[in-house]
């Protein structure tokens, strides 16, 4: 049986997506404040809003683009139900987070960066948590887990595909 999961952001639609560009265009760091307010209702930034949001600010499609693509958070489709970010940052990498990485990719059935095919587990490098003291770090659903090792990194995909 499979399950379905009702969705948990709105469908993208140019008019809603304008009138968010326009809830937040005069705030101060617009750019920012405008791309996470859009990812948060479609849980994405549609390639579409890139346009409508460079011509609210004056600013050309580049610029938004650059700022987009410098910024690890921002996807380009929505994420699965959970979303499971492991820490790549050298620190993490150097205490056997490659092999942490790799081990959810291969439990995942997907590489960094990409959702699972029943849309379910989305798995996303992070660039440092702070936790790095003496083992990986990792955050599901945006709680902290510190210390991450085999045992505590399968709990954490386990509880992800649930």
């Amino acid at each position: 049986m499979t399950a379905v999961y009702e969705p948990i952001y709105e469908p993208w639609d140019e008019t809603r997506g304008a009138e968010i560009i326009a809830e937040h265009a005069k705030q101060e760091g617009a750019t920012l404040v405008i791309l996470h307010a859009l990812q948060e209702a479609f849980g994405y930034v549609p390639e579409a809003a890139i346009p409508m949001v460079a011509q609210a600010l004056n600013l050309s499609r580049a610029e938004v683009h650059g700022v987009f693509t410098f910024y690890h958070d921002f996807r380009r489709k929505p994420a699965g139900r959970h979303v499971l970010k492991l820490c790549r940052a050298e620190a993490c990498q150097a205490a056997g987070g490659d092999a942490l990485a790799a081990r959810a990719e291969a439990r995942l059935g997907v590489s960094l960066g990409n959702t699972t095919a029943d849309d379910l587990v989305t798995l996303e490098p992070i660039y440092c948590l702070g936790l790095c003291a003496t083992a990986p770090s990792a955050m599901l659903d945006g709680r902290l887990i510190g210390r991450l090792d085999e045992k505590r990194l399968d709990a954490l995909v386990a509880e992800a595909q649930r």
